[in-house]
């Protein structure tokens, strides 16, 4: 997961490469978080067309565990990855509220 150590540009262009780079991998989690956004909507409206209930907290936990395990195993900041799971959690919550779902409480998810 590191940048490259041994680069032999000066230290001012290495710096700018690391720039861009952090530009890339900020645009590539924007995308990824957009992405994950949309699949757990999609969720939501099929678990609501079945009538099932939408927020499962049972789920959001699992899914929080794993992502910590994930990150253990991949050598990331644990905390900081269920952060920010819970906060993406969190913003699914309230974007599938104000949609107004019938079958969706106040809150609720899934992930």
């Amino acid at each position: 997961m590191s940048t490259d150590p041994d680069s032999t540009a000066p230290p001012q262009e290495r710096l700018e490469e690391l720039r861009e780079r952090i530009i890339a991998v900020d645009d590539e989690i924007i995308r990824l978080i957009g992405e994950r956004r949309d699949l757990v909507l999609d969720v939501g409206r099929i678990k609501e067309s079945l009538g099932l209930p939408v927020l499962d907290p049972a789920r959001e936990a699992q899914v929080v565990r794993r992502v910590a395990e994930r990150s253990r195993a991949l050598g990331v900041d644990e905390e900081l990855t269920r952060d920010v799971i819970w906060r993406i959690i969190s913003s699914a919550r309230q974007t599938q509220s104000e949609r107004g779902s019938t079958a969706t409480a106040p809150g609720s998810s899934d992930t």
